[in-house]
């Protein structure tokens, strides 16, 4: 009976009560229906998202009103003194994730010169006055294709007008452009000379901070020398690692001990990364060489030189074969030095390198750079003499400085690579009257190449020898992590 009387009570009142607790009571759940509960999601996620733009906006208006990173908030214990305690409203630069340390790491996406906006718009900022390349080549037509070495002598008379282009920098972007400076090395170290004699001068500018302004003096420095001809990836890391030594720069220091400090940078790299990382491979890559050798090299590589004339010294017998090719044959001069030095040398072609390949017993070459995958960037010709001696299972040793190691992968020379005179191709020196294609400009249907760079997958390669000794071509991505941005640039 009572139970009946708390029923016909639940009933008229609407209110469930509970049967041990009748002081309690809560209203009954009414079921919502289907569509009724969507509505009430989406007006719940709308109202989420309103909320969260209006926290966004409160902080940016914090931060911007904020004269610190930090504000302070105020917390009053009980029966106690006000207490300021801060509290952090912006993260340090060294609290980023990884992910976006690496994407401002990461250099910029190359200028794709198909694009005719992108290219106007370089040349109305270029220096020097480049005319486009006739009749190019539509599988490289990505890739600067200007006649850079027309504008020398016009170039040259624009020099007292050039305020913001440093003079021996200048000068030195005329040597690229005339192609007096050949070789990674020698172009690596004249730039790095150029910087010194420009960090020497340099004063910083009336409300200017030596950092900020040296930065940008170097970025412009650096256009410069692209515009006269495209930077080696060697060089790009050389640059890397001078504006890295500028942003370090205490700002305790003055200018003159800032600029004595980048200086001394500059020498300890050039000193450490070439120099004696030359050295190193030297000592290693010799020990290799044995009585009775037959050696093949390619190209005109300074450290492949300074090899063989070691092992020379160290009174070995061993006869090296000089592989050379056109337009530039700079394998001459190679063997010119080498003969003087009383080495025995054949010299031959690289049409005819499958000839000669079966009596060899070691190859060695030099690289521009050696990248993340194994594959070796070097003179155009290098990939053809590796797959040669890999048939004819010769060792292949690439001689090449820690520093030249890129993080990029690679796997063809289309992509990336530099394009020389195609008028080079066109012309035979010394035969008059084998030039047949004098007017090949004026043929539509006709297209010359001149390339400078090929890419020698690892495939090809036995060792790399460098100044961390002698690893395989797998294992240098473990030294691009190892000592990339700290040791190596």
């Amino acid at each position: 009976m009572a139970s009946k009387n708390r029923a016909e009570k639940r009933e008229e009142s609407g209110k469930e009560v509970h049967p041990d607790l009748p002081s309690i009571s809560k209203p009954l759940k009414e079921k919502n229906t289907k569509g009724e509960r969507r509505a009430l999601q989406e007006a719940q996620r709308a109202a989420k998202a309103a909320s969260k733009a209006d926290g966004n906006t409160t902080v940016a208006e914090t931060r911007r009103a904020a004269p610190s990173k930090r504000m302070w908030q105020s917390s009053q214990k009980k029966d106690g003194p006000l207490v300021m305690s801060p509290v952090a409203t912006d993260k340090k630069s060294g609290d980023r994730p990884l992910e976006k340390e690496r994407k401002k790491d990461a250099p910029p996406p190359r200028m794709q010169f198909d694009d005719k906006n992108r290219v106007e718009k370089a040349k109305r900022r270029a220096v020097v006055d480049q005319n486009e390349a006739r009749n190019r080549v539509e599988l490289f037509r990505h890739l600067p294709q200007y006649e850079c070495w027309t504008q020398l002598p016009k170039l040259e008379s624009k020099f007292f007008q050039l305020d913001s282009v440093h003079p021996a920098v200048f000068k030195v972007g005329m040597r690229y452009l005339a192609g007096d400076i050949s070789g990674s090395n020698a172009r690596c170290i004249e730039m790095l000379r150029a910087f010194q004699e420009a960090i020497i001068d340099y004063s910083t500018p009336p409300g200017k901070v030596l950092v900020r302004d040296l930065t940008a003096k170097i970025s412009s420095y650096v256009s410069f020398f692209s515009e006269c001809r495209p930077l080696s990836i060697s060089m790009g890391n050389a640059i890397r690692f001078v504006k890295s030594c500028v942003a370090k720069l205490p700002l305790s220091h003055t200018e003159s001990e800032a600029k004595a400090a980048l200086c001394s940078d500059i020498n300890q790299f050039i000193n450490e990364k070439i120099i004696l990382a030359d050295k190193v491979i030297v000592g290693h890559a010799a020990s290799k060489v044995r009585d009775g050798d037959v050696l093949l090299t390619y190209g005109s590589s300074c450290v492949v030189e300074m090899i063989l004339l070691y092992a020379h010294d160290l009174g070995k017998q061993f006869r090296v074969v000089v592989v050379d090719s056109r337009p530039k044959f700079e394998s001459r001069a190679l063997l010119r030095r080498l003969v003087a030095r009383g080495l025995s040398c054949t010299y031959t072609h690289i049409n005819a390198v499958s000839y000669v390949m079966h009596e060899v017993t070691r190859v060695f070459l030099g690289a521009s750079s050696i990248l993340c995958n194994g594959t070796a960037y070097a003179k155009v010709g290098t990939a053809c003499v590796a797959m040669v001696a890999h048939t004819f299972r010769v060792p292949v040793l690439i001689c090449c400085e820690a520093y030249k190691f890129h993080e990029r992968v690679q796997l063809d020379s289309i992509c990336s690579n530099e394009l020389g005179d195609p008028d080079a191709v066109a012309v035979v020196p010394g035969r008059m009257d084998v030039n047949y294609l004098d007017n090949w400009t004026n043929q539509d249907n006709l297209q010359l190449l001149n390339l400078f760079y090929d890419a020698t997958p690892s495939d090809y390669v036995s060792a790399i020898v460098t100044d961390h000794g002698m690893i395989p071509p797998t294992s240098v991505a473990v030294i691009v992590r190892e000592y990339g941005r700290e040791h190596l640039i």
